[in-house]
């Protein structure tokens, strides 16, 4: 996958003109921004209990090497076997590795975006193995033939009607698109024939305790339960960054997640995981192998990114966003969409492969705002804009363009005589308050952009204008 300037802006055009796309966003992106501001509105102080995670999160990834070593003991002891793998296809063969000693054809598998990031099920198609989504959302995008369009909500895009065509497909019968529970029982029914006959369950994690070597799942779904417990086989697969030394670590962890995600004060279904089954439990596997993934991760601790590796994953910042409620998931071709995939796609998968993507934001700061964590995007985009320009990642005239505009933005003097001199020019073109450009000069399309206000702030305020 990958996200070029021509690729993000075509993908994000077709969002836009799809009004099907426009409502399911809206509503969707709407309830969660909603659902966030009453669940925190719940706690006594929700600015300290970020200020918590965020000191949490920053200490661990100070000493994110002893806490991993130290997650590796206590899961070991648990009886757990621990693999790291430091990109994505070694990650892949290791899964393929453990489904090949079971001789297994088909894997259940719980939501997890670190499976998305690198491609596993198309790894596990192409050696013969079937995956099977068993998050609904996950499950209807997987019959689409797409990929999630959200973090959090992966057929966020979808509205009840192609839904029910999806599932009608599916069962072979017309389904009704406005009878939810029967949609609902029909995806259990199907679903159910899976879990019983499945050798292997995957599953990401949302946290790993290092304190004890638990894994953290937090669904909204019984599949999480079913796909961890049910087949003889569990395969965790974990970013390195998922860490938290203690429990009361991973409860402040959990106290802002779904908070942030879903407007809930805590997911209906939050399982831990530590080993295998013992011998008086009533059900678990046989088996717990746990996959610790680097894939870049490691590379931005102690550089201006490091603190992109805080991220819980909640999705708010996608809620937020202007350029990701507008565009869509799918423009950005990459797993991970919004303000954070603008990020986190480039440092992890490469900046040259993902160009457009720190310019796929209006830098208004509502990312940052919402964070649970108070992680700086903006910062983070800036940074990598520059270094595109550093890198000569841009082509040449957006770079001469770039350090022209640095040049007049950072000089007074130049600022105020080259805004004298546009202002002059642009009069003629101005009308109504906003510029009648060619299409073929009007970086904005079919939009009008504003035109210059006669007068400056500045020189209103110097010569008393401003009340």
């Amino acid at each position: 996958m990958s996200s070029s300037f021509s690729e993000f802006r075509a993908g994000a055009a077709g969002a836009i003109a799809d009004l099907h796309l426009q409502a399911a966003m809206e509503t969707a992106t709407a309830n969660c921004r909603v659902g966030r501001a009453a669940a925190l509105a719940e706690i006594p102080d929700p600015d300290d209990l970020r200020d918590q995670l965020k000191a949490v999160r920053s200490s661990t990834m100070a000493q994110l090497g002893e806490h991993l070593e130290q997650f590796e003991l206590r899961a070991v002891q648990a009886g757990a076997k621990v693999h790291w793998a430091q990109n994505g296809p070694e990650a892949n063969r290791v899964v393929l590795d453990i489904i090949c000693q079971h001789k297994a054809d088909a894997a259940v598998k719980s939501k997890s975006m670190l499976s998305e990031e690198i491609g596993l099920n198309r790894a596990l198609s192409d050696a013969g193995v079937t995956p099977v989504e068993t998050d609904l959302g996950e499950w209807i995008v997987q019959l689409a033939g797409e990929t999630p369009s959200h973090i959090i909500i992966p057929a966020i895009h979808k509205t009840r009607d192609q839904v029910a065509e999806l599932l009608s497909r599916e069962t072979h019968r017309p389904l009704p698109a406005d009878d939810i529970p029967l949609l609902v029982k029909e995806a259990r029914r199907m679903l159910r024939e899976k879990f019983l006959t499945a050798a292997i369950g995957i599953s990401g994690a949302n946290i790993g305790v290092a304190e004890t070597g638990s894994v953290v799942l937090v669904t909204n779904e019984g599949n999480g339960r079913m796909v961890t417990s049910l087949p003889p086989v569990h395969i965790v697969v974990m970013g390195i960054e998922k860490i938290a030394p203690t429990w009361e670590d991973a409860a402040v962890w959990l106290s802002l997640l779904a908070r942030s995600a879903t407007g809930q004060a805590l997911s209906i279904y939050t399982t831990i995981i530590t080993g295998p089954a013992r011998p008086a439990d009533p059900d678990g596997p046989g088996e717990v192998h746990i996959i610790l993934l680097d894939n870049g991760r490691s590379r931005q601790v102690g550089t201006p990114y490091e603190e992109v590796l805080q991220c819980i994953r909640c999705g708010a910042c996608l809620n937020v966003c202007p350029v990701y409620r507008e565009s869509g998931g799918h423009s950005y071709g990459s797993p991970y969409s919004g303000p954070i995939g603008a990020v986190v796609s480039p440092l992890l998968m490469g900046l040259e492969q993902y160009e457009a993507l720190p310019h796929a934001s209006s830098l208004c700061g509502a990312c940052l705002e919402v964070c649970p964590v108070r992680i700086d995007l903006p910062r983070m985009l800036l940074e990598l804009r520059k270094e595109e320009v550093d890198r000569r990642v841009l082509p040449w005239y957006d770079r001469w363009v770039e350090r022209i505009a640095a040049r007049v933005m950072g000089n007074e003097r130049l600022f105020q005589f080259s805004a004298g001199v546009a202002r002059a020019l642009l009069r003629p073109l101005s009308q109504s308050g906003s510029l009648r450009l060619p299409s073929w000069v009007n970086p904005a399309h079919e939009r009008r952009l504003p035109a210059l206000a006669p007068r400056s702030f500045r020189d209103l305020w110097k010569n008393g204008d401003v009340s």
